[in-house]
């Protein structure tokens, strides 16, 4: 499974007149800034290397793991790698929907090997299914469904989309290491409905990532947005008042986008039931346009239940 990572969110820290030998230890820092420069860690994590010919339709791959402070792999990081592999497997279609089932944890220090499958090609669409595995055995699958660009009618129907918020609503999301902004703090253990949108930049970026990194993000708040209309519960709980671990995720591509320009995530959290929580939102552009949908399913076990 997934491990369900909560995302810890901080103040920037303010400028400091220090000591010229002054050395800042490391429980004075946020993860990221312990991290020295996680995007270009994630960037190589994207960086997928093919270790076998296609044979028959099947090919296989291998991705590193990201270099963070526990020994779970995170589910953002598959979902990337996932959407890599299927892009490289048939270059010339656009992913459309993926949807990912995670079996059981992966380990940190084990590279993922992946098999790839084209279980169809046709002119129009493709589906690849990709197995994730470790020497413990399968960590994760994804079914993935592709298509060529066309043109047609377009509509939507959607909530409109305010302006970004400034720069005093600036977060820091742990795993997220670009600029992110939102309203609300989910580590603030105070009740509220199951809602939750934040706005998102990365740096410049080559736009064949941008499927992979927006996938990546999605995967990071919805246990958090489950969370809030319970009194005294935030997501910073996990492994204490509750346990969690994402079982399933999946994301639909309906237009092109690019992660680095504003991108605002808003989300909800219909249903908490029977230790699992579902939650889904949407990923639009700074002019309102919805590129992406998502949703997820996640163990969610309290203590006091058990």
């Amino acid at each position: 499974m997934n491990s369900g990572t909560s995302a810890h969110t901080a103040s920037p820290p303010a400028s400091l007149e220090l000591p010229e030998n002054y050395v800042l230890g490391l429980e004075n820092l946020t993860y990221t800034e312990r991290v020295p420069d996680l995007w270009t860690d994630l960037l190589g994590c994207l960086d997928i290397a093919k270790t076998s010919a296609d044979d028959g339709g099947t090919a296989e791959f291998e991705g590193r793991n990201q270099q963070l402070e526990y020994h779970r792999v995170f589910g953002g990081q598959l979902l990337g790698q996932f959407l890599r592999i299927a892009s490289l497997t048939c270059p010339d279609k656009a992913v459309k929907s993926q949807h990912a089932v995670f079996a059981r944890e992966g380990r940190a220090d084990e590279p993922v090997r992946y098999q790839a499958i084209c279980a169809h090609e046709g002119r129009s669409f493709a589906t690849v299914a990709i197995t994730a595995t470790q020497s413990r055995g399968v960590i994760a699958t994804a079914s993935i469904s592709m298509h060529v660009v066309e043109d047609g009618p377009e509509r939507q129907q959607i909530e409109d989309v305010g302006p970004v918020l400034g720069p005093e609503y600036e977060i820091r999301l742990d795993l997220i290491p670009w600029q992110t902004r939102a309203a609300v703090d989910l580590n603030i253990p105070t009740a509220g409905p199951p809602e939750f949108e934040f706005w998102m930049r990365t740096p410049t970026v080559d736009p064949a990532l941008a499927q992979a990194l927006a996938a990546y993000a999605t995967d990071l708040t919805l246990i958090g947005t489950a969370l809030r209309p319970i009194d005294g519960a935030d997501q910073r709980g996990n492994g204490t008042t509750f346990t969690s671990a994402v079982t399933s995720h999946t994301v639909w591509f309906h237009r092109p986008l690019r992660t680095d320009s504003w991108l605002l995530l808003r989300q909800h959290s219909p249903v908490l039931a029977h230790g699992r929580s579902f939650g889904r939102g949407d990923v639009l552009t700074e002019d309102g346009v919805l590129v992406a949908s998502y949703g997820q399913e996640a163990l969610l076990r309290f203590a006091d239940a058990q």
